[in-house]
């Protein structure tokens, strides 16, 4: 059995790939994660804005 890892997509990316990855790993849509990760970062004080590089750095690109 193949075990599921969060890795950045190289087919669906914006920017880097972090909101399509996390699309892929979680069977959902990327755009409702894009749409989602735009109303946390504008809701949360642009938080979201400091969050992005990092997973960016962080996620393994596939």
């Amino acid at each position: 059995m193949e075990t599921k890892r969060l890795t950045r997509s190289v087919k669906d990316r914006m920017i880097g790939g972090v909101c399509g990855g996390i699309g892929e790993y979680l069977d959902v849509d990327p755009t409702a994660i894009r749409v989602a990760y735009a109303l946390l970062t504008l809701f949360t004080a642009f938080c979201g804005i400091i969050l992005y590089p990092i997973l960016w750095i962080i996620m393994p690109e596939r």
